[in-house]
């Protein structure tokens, strides 16, 4: 029997968290030849050299396909997206797979499209028609949108969107959010059994688990947007704070500097590049709330009924749980925000269930369809009310 090459694209550890699930289920799948090719921040020991996490959970590599520049500048990131054409294109003319599997909207996963719809080879999107107003990812996820044949939506309001992107709905697909599969799935460790591998006790708490990355549509604000943060994490000695690497966007170098300086004395704050999927999810589940500008606050965190407070623009139109606080890059605004998130009259209001991206059972619903669907690479443009 002839298996269907189904190539996976990674780039960045929190998307490989996401795909995770799926990338074993196909791997599982007599029909299917799982092909994992492996790029971005996966690649630089400067981010944790994530790769060695994949390779850990026993998956073959398929490709190694490094495109990163020197440099955290938007001309950095433009010649980064010139090389995961270059590179993801050459890597899908040897691997020669049916389809190529996209999650999200990096700038790298914009250069596997390309780099598919060039070869002629179906793609499959993942989270597409979202809306993040504040990050140019909000025009990459569109963008792949138009270059996929096949689409995963994490909630029907997405779905609706990508079909009035002119896109078949036939081909589009209400599957959840695959964040969440993880949160039923794997075993996540209590506070002493994390404490003790972190090498940092996370008791007595509250702990925070903070995130911020750049603001790539407006990069002057995310240096005033941490420094923001940071003073506002300072007005709560008694927290324990975990705060998590800063992806590979323009500016975040400087987003980074700060969190290294802030961290530097201070006993209470650990800071970790990488804490891989169950520490991190181990993490979110433990803490009093969730703070930053990170897309986990609105998906995983209300899954796990843990409060969420998301500071600024940069997840601007995304659906929102009743668990999440928005709040403006302002250290006061912050403060107020963590105040209430740590007031367990907050929480009595919510519904349940809390979280709006599914039922948990996304992997196995994308990989059944996967392992089904008719490569097509002809998508009539669909016209609304005509």
């Amino acid at each position: 029997m002839n298996r269907r090459r189904i190539a996976v694209v990674t780039g960045s550890r929190a998307e490989y968290g996401l795909l995770a699930g799926l990338m074993r289920l196909l791997a599982a799948d007599p029909r299917i030849e799982l092909q994992v090719v492996v790029t971005g921040m996966h690649l630089e020991p400067r981010f944790g050299h994530t790769i060695e996490a994949i390779e850990r959970d026993g998956f073959a590599i398929a490709a190694r396909v490094p495109i990163l520049e020197d440099g955290d500048s938007e001309l950095a990131s433009a010649r980064s997206v010139g090389r995961a054409v270059i590179g993801l294109a050459e890597a899908f003319e040897r691997l020669k797979p049916a389809m190529v599997v996209v999650l999200g909207d990096r700038t790298e996963i914009l250069g596997a499209a390309q780099a598919a719809m060039l070869l002629r080879i179906p793609l499959a999107h993942i989270h597409g028609g979202e809306a993040t107003e504040g990050a140019v990812d909000d025009m990459v996820r569109h963008a792949i949108t138009k270059m996929a044949q096949l689409h995963f939506a994490a909630a029907e309001p997405y779905a609706r969107r990508i079909i009035q992107m002119g896109e078949d709905p036939s081909r589009v697909h209400m599957t959840g959010a695959p964040g969440l599969d993880a949160i039923r799935d794997l075993r996540l460790k209590d506070a002493p059994e994390l404490g003790a591998e972190l090498g940092f006790p996370l008791e007595p708490g509250p702990l925070l688990l903070a995130t911020y990355h750049p603001v790539t549509m407006d990069p002057t604000a995310s240096v005033a947007g941490i420094e923001a943060l940071l003073r506002a994490l300072d007005r709560f000695p008694q927290a324990r704070v975990i705060i998590t690497g800063v992806n590979s966007d323009a500016g975040r170098d400087a987003v980074t500097g700060r969190i290294a300086a802030f961290s530097a004395g201070r006993a209470n704050v650990l800071v970790k590049d990488s804490l891989g999927q169950v520490n991190y999810l181990s993490a979110m589940a433990l803490a009093a709330a969730v703070v930053g500008n990170s897309s986990s606050g609105i998906i995983e965190a209300p899954a796990l009924g843990v409060p969420t407070v998301n500071i600024g623009p940069r997840q601007g139109g995304r659906l929102r749980a009743a668990s999440i606080i928005d709040c403006a890059e302002d250290d006061g605004a912050i403060t107020d925000a963590i105040v209430r998130a740590l007031d367990p009259a907050f929480r009595a209001g919510w519904p349940n269930p809390l979280s709006l991206y599914g039922q948990g059972d996304s992997a196995a619903r994308i990989a059944a369809i996967l392992a089904e669907a008719e490569p097509c690479l002809i998508k009539p443009f669909r016209d609304l009310g005509v």
